[in-house]
This record gives structure tokens, C-alpha cells and sequence, in this order.
């Protein structure tokens, strides 16, 4: 990757940040500027993966207080995350160049409708009221969100939300909070592994991560101005064209 690349990829990492502070989604735009300045999908997909490790830390950071009560849970939830993350790892480098780019336009759209999807489904969590699910019936869903937030990532938050608030009754702003751990340990535990698969371009991932963080930074005090949905909406709209781009490439 040449200078210019890397200011690209520092761009792409701010909007993302500022997106996922704001709205969610900002995967659809790292991930589609790497393979953009030629960095192969599998190797972006990895470099992704490490980048995004800070921003899912400072979230899970933030809500650690709505994690009390739910020790027990989590000694069980975050184990099967990890074990997960991993599955999902180890899967991605199993596909294949040529396979993941096929799938890459069909994962990008799996995750712009996830990411249309998540009002909606914030409000039927929020409303739903739930039996309390067992450590072990809590657990069972969680594998295949942890799986597919291993392999590709985009919209895994909205997948653990949802699948939490099948099986849990609890307050959707605790439900977040679980969300945001778990989501937490899917992604150091897929990073960790693909840090020694000898993909990762790490002068991208360093310029993404300092850029994410810049990036939430200013979305969090664009907050006020910016109306979240204007924003998923087009977030949206664009991981849906680039879905298309990579359709008819």
C-alpha cells in the first residue's frame, strides 16, 4: 500500500467510526475501501477484524456498569464467544480467495439489512417480555452470531441483540450491555487468531484504528446534529450499491 492508499483507508477508518458512534454499520465502508485500494478480501476482511478490537473495547468499557447481575451469565456466554470468534476465524481462512470474494456482495447485503433492521428490532426487544432463559438456553443461540461475527463481522451487534432478547428477559439497555460484551470477545477472539495468519496489513489496521477512535470521538459530539436514522439510512443504501459494484464486477 502506497501513501495515498493509506490516507484513503485513515478516511474510510473516521467515517466508519463516526458512523458506528452515530448509527452502526461502519464495517460497510472499511471493509469495501480496502479491497478498493487492492488489498485482497480475505486479508481485508483480517485487517478489519484487528482494527475494529479498540472500538468494541471502549463500548463494552462504557455499559460495564449495566453488566452487574449478570456474572453467572457472562462466565458462560463469554467463553462461548470466544470459542466462536475463533470457529468463525478459522472458517474464513478455510474458505478461500476465490470463495469469499463470491460471498462478499451477499455478506455485505446480509449486513445492510441487519443494519435496517435495528430500530425496529430494538423496539420489539425492548417490548418483548420473555421467559428467563437457563445459562445453557442462553448459550445455544449465541454460537452461530459468534460464528459469523468470527468470519465476516458486519452486523453481528444486531444479531447478538436479537438473540438475547429471544431467550433473556431483561431491560434492553442491560441486554445492550451483554450485547457489547459478547460482541466484544467474538472480535479479540476471531483478531487474536487471524493475527498469526500472516494477513494482516498492519499499516492499514493502525491508520484504521487511530481513525475509528478519532472518528466515534467527533460522531459522539455530532450526536446532537446528525439524526441517527438519516444516517443508517444512507449507511444503508451505500452497503447495498457496493453489494451491487461487487455483483456486477
Amino acid at each position: 500500500m502506497n501513501g495515498t492508499d493509506l490516507i484513503l483507508v485513515g478516511f474510510a477508518a473516521v467515517a466508519g467510526g463516526m458512523v458506528n458512534a452515530l448509527a452502526g454499520g461502519g464495517t460497510l465502508i472499511t471493509f469495501p475501501m480496502l479491497t478498493a485500494v487492492g488489498v485482497p478480501a480475505i486479508a481485508a476482511n483480517v485487517t478489519n477484524t484487528v482494527a475494529l478490537c479498540p472500538g468494541y473495547l471502549g463500548a463494552t468499557f462504557a455499559q460495564r456498569r449495566d453488566l452487574r447481575g449478570h456474572e453467572r451469565l457472562l462466565l458462560l456466554l463469554l467463553p462461548v464467544s470466544l470459542l466462536g470468534g475463533v470457529s468463525g476465524g478459522v472458517l474464513l481462512l478455510k474458505t478461500g480467495e476465490h470463495a469469499f470474494r463470491m460471498l462478499v456482495p451477499f455478506l455485505i447485503l446480509f449486513a445492510s439489512c441487519l443494519l435496517a433492521i435495528q430500530e425496529p428490532l430494538k423496539t420489539f426487544v425492548a417490548a418483548r417480555r420473555a421467559r428467563p432463559a437457563s445459562g445453557a438456553w442462553a448459550a445455544l443461540p449465541v454460537v452461530p452470531a459468534a460464528v459469523y461475527g468470527g468470519y465476516f463481522g458486519a452486523g453481528v451487534s444486531v444479531i447478538v441483540l436479537a438473540v438475547l432478547g429471544l431467550v433473556l428477559d431483561d431491560s434492553l439497555t442491560r441486554l445492550n450491555a451483554l450485547k457489547q460484551a459478547i460482541s466484544l470477545c467474538i472480535n479479540i477472539a476471531a483478531a487474536i487468531f487471524l493475527i498469526f495468519s500472516g494477513r494482516v496489513v498492519w499499516p492499514a489496521a493502525l491508520i484504521m484504528a487511530l481513525g475509528a477512535l478519532g472518528g466515534g470521538i467527533m460522531g459522539g459530539r455530532l450526536a446532537r446534529w446528525i439524526k441517527p436514522p438519516t444516517l443508517r439510512r444512507t449507511v444503508v443504501a451505500f452497503g447495498i450499491t457496493v453489494a451491487v459494484l461487487y455483483l456486477v464486477r
